[in-house]
């Protein structure tokens, strides 16, 4: 198992730097897979532009439903969790567990930081890999300085891992700066027009 893992990280890091997976790997990548980013995320988006989305994605659900007889229960559960998701976001008690969850989890780094470089150690490895994206999505939901830039030594690796050419290659050329007010232009405008051509 840790041959294949070794080998996921080793293309997502870019082959470069890479520390094979050992406990203290496995340890960090459960402590950040526990996290569940979805009601967080979903409560951070302004109201109006999370209704239509999820308005949109009921309405796929449903033209894939009629499209697919068949497969009818499955898309059923899906449109159920829908439904449910939107229930539980109106519980601020959901909301304030994700947010307390994800800040112990930063501090929990943020600690660790201070005695390496990265988050097993002087090397980048696979928990690494699994980090970047969370603080990808607090820079996308424009949530660093409360997060990310709060935490010093947080603050210093986002900056560092940011300059890595996997980083560039596949979040930096879609989600840094302008491109990351394009990619939701572009994204919002899709949707736009799929509604308003009715296709699902």
């Amino acid at each position: 198992m840790y041959r294949y893992i070794d080998r996921i990280a080793m293309v997502s890091s870019g082959g470069h730097n890479f520390t094979p997976a050992s406990q203290e790997v496995m340890e960090w990548m459960n402590k950040i897979q526990e996290w569940n980013p979805k009601y967080f995320t979903l409560s951070h988006i302004p109201v109006k532009y999370r209704t239509f989305v999820s308005k949109f994605l009921r309405r796929v659900i449903i033209a894939r439903m009629a499209e697919s007889p068949d497969l009818a229960s499955a898309y059923h559960r899906k449109l159920r969790e829908a439904y449910e998701t939107e229930e539980k976001l109106r519980d601020a008690e959901v909301v304030s567990r994700s947010e307390e969850h994800l800040a112990r989890l930063l501090d929990e780094v943020e600690s660790k930081l201070s005695e390496s470089t990265y988050l097993t150690g002087d090397e980048f490895s696979l928990a690494d890999v699994m980090l970047i994206p969370v603080l990808a999505r607090l820079s996308l939901l424009d949530l660093e300085e409360t997060y990310i830039i709060s935490r010093p030594n947080i603050a210093e690796y986002w900056f560092m891992v940011k300059q890595r050419p996997s980083y560039k290659k596949v979040i930096g050329r879609y989600f840094d700066g302008w491109r990351r007010q394009n990619m939701l232009i572009k994204t919002w405008c899709y949707l736009r027009v799929r509604t308003m051509l009715r296709r699902y």
